[in-house]
C-alpha cells in the first residue's frame, strides 16, 4: 500500500493520518487546525472571512448541516430507505463522519481534461487504484471517479470506502473541440460495481442541456429506485454568459439558479463551483427573469452572502451545496483550499470537492490538503 510521505515540516505525524478514515477512531487524539492557522491562511482575507455577519438570508431560515441531518431533511422525502441508507453511508464515513459535512475527492479529470494534462504532475494517479487510496487516507467521505477507475479497483475497495461513479463526461478528443456532456455508461452497472452513489454534470444554459436535463432526470431516477444517492455537478456553459469582457460562469444569480434546477431533478447533493461575481440575469440583457430584491437584499458583494443565495437555491438547504476546490495553482492551493472551506461553512454548505489540488502533488502533500479542507469544518469556532 502506497503511504504519504509527510514532509519535515508535516502537520499531522502518520499516525494520525492513518486514523483519519476511521469513524470510530477517537477523535479527541486527532489534532485540529487552530483559529491562528487558518489566519495564516486567510492573510488579508481573515478578518472579513472569518468576522462576517449575514445580513441578507438569515441563518434561521436555513437546514444546517449537523449529526441528523439525514433523519431532518431526508426522512420526510419521497427517498426509499435503501436511499437513506446510501445517504447515510456518505455522511457516517471518514474524518467528517456524522458531522453533517463532507469532503469528497474527484477525479474524473483524465476524461474532462484530459489524462495528461491532469496525471502528467504525478504519474503515479494513471493507476486508479492510488486515486482510491489517496480518498482513503485523506479522510474522505468518499471518492468520485469515473466507471473504468472505480470499476478496475471495485472489487478490493467498494466496501471500504463509498465510491460515487460519474456517469457522464465532456470529451476533448473531437476536433474542433465541443463541450457536450455524454453518458460513457449505465446506473446498473454503477449498482453492480457496489457504489453508493452516481454523480453526473449538467452544463446548464448550453445548446445541449434540454437533453442533458432529461437524461439525468431519469438516470437519477433509476439510481433512487435501485437504492443510490445522487450527486449532480451544477455547471453553467454558454459562450454568451460572458459579456464585454467579464465572465459570468460563476456569478451568484446565474448558478443559484442552475442549482435550482438541480434541485428539482431531485439531486441529493449539489456540487457547484464558488460564486465570483453577481448580476448574470442584468448583464445579459433579455435574458431570462430574476428580481430586484436579488441583488438589494438577498445578496451583497461578501463572498459569503453570494454563496448563501446559492445554499438558498437548494431548498434553503435542506439539500446539500458542496462547492468545488478549483484548479491547481502551485504553492496557493492550500490557502485557497482552506479560504473556499470557510466561505461554504460559513454560507451554510455542505463541504467541498477538491481534486486537482490534492492528486497533482505527492500523495502525502495531498492528504495534508484535504485534512486541512476538513479541519475547517471540524473547527467549531468557524461558524455558521
Amino acid at each position: 500500500m502506497v503511504r504519504p510521505r509527510a514532509r519535515p515540516h508535516a502537520p499531522y505525524p502518520l499516525r494520525y493520518i492513518r486514523a483519519l478514515n476511521n469513524p470510530n477512531a477517537n477523535r479527541s487524539i486527532m489534532p485540529t487546525q487552530t483559529m491562528s492557522r487558518v489566519e495564516e491562511l486567510l492573510g488579508a482575507d481573515a478578518q472579513s472571512l472569518l468576522s462576517h455577519q449575514c445580513k441578507t438570508i438569515d441563518k434561521s431560515s436555513l437546514n444546517l448541516p449537523g449529526t441528523d441531518f439525514v433523519d431532518r431533511c431526508f426522512v420526510n422525502s419521497n427517498r426509499s430507505p435503501q436511499v437513506l441508507r446510501s445517504l447515510q453511508a456518505l455522511y457516517g464515513h471518514g474524518r467528517l463522519a456524522n458531522t453533517g459535512y463532507m469532503s469528497i475527492l474527484p477525479v474524473d479529470q483524465g476524461i474532462e481534461h484530459s489524462a495528461a494534462a491532469s496525471f502528467a504532475p504525478n504519474p503515479i494517479y494513471f493507476d486508479g487504484e492510488n486515486i482510491v487510496k489517496l480518498a482513503m487516507e485523506g479522510g474522505c467521505n468518499a471518492v468520485a471517479s469515473t466507471y473504468g477507475v472505480l470499476g478496475s479497483v471495485a472489487r478490493k475497495y467498494a466496501h471500504r470506502i463509498p465510491f460515487i461513479v460519474k456517469i457522464n463526461h465532456n470529451e476533448l478528443m473531437t476536433l474542433p473541440n465541443k463541450f457536450d456532456q455524454v453518458l460513457f455508461g449505465t446506473v446498473e452497472s454503477a449498482w453492480d460495481m457496489g457504489a453508493v452513489a452516481v454523480g453526473a454534470t449538467i452544463y446548464f444554459g448550453s445548446d445541449e442541456s434540454t437533453r442533458q436535463i432529461s437524461e439525468i432526470a431519469e438516470a437519477f431516477q433509476l439510481a433512487h429506485e435501485l437504492g443510490m444517492a445522487t450527486v449532480l455537478w451544477c455547471y453553467l456553459r454558454n459562450p454568451g454568459f460572458k459579456v464585454d469582457g467579464k465572465d459570468y460562469h460563476t456569478a451568484a444569480d446565474l448558478t443559484g439558479q442552475a442549482n435550482h434546477l438541480g434541485v428539482t431533478i431531485q439531486a441529493d447533493i449539489i456540487k457547484q463551483k464558488l460564486p465570483e461575481t453577481n448580476g448574470g440575469y442584468n448583464a445579459l440583457n433579455g435574458y431570462g427573469k430574476s428580481h430586484k430584491k436579488v441583488y438589494s437584499d438577498l445578496t451583497s458583494e461578501h463572498p459569503i452572502d453570494l454563496c448563501r443565495y446559492q445554499v438558498a437555491n437548494c431548498y434553503m438547504g435542506r439539500i446539500g451545496l458542496i462547492n468545488s476546490g478549483g484548479a491547481s495553482s502551485g504553492a496557493s492551493d492550500m490557502a485557497e483550499a482552506v479560504r473556499t472551506a470557510v466561505i461554504n461553512k460559513r454560507a451554510g454548505g455542505q463541504g467541498l470537492i477538491s481534486g486537482r489540488k490534492a492528486f497533482q502533488r505527492p500523495m502525502g502533500e495531498g492528504v495534508q490538503l484535504l485534512n486541512a479542507i476538513q479541519d475547517v469544518y471540524l473547527d467549531n469556532k468557524i461558524t455558521i
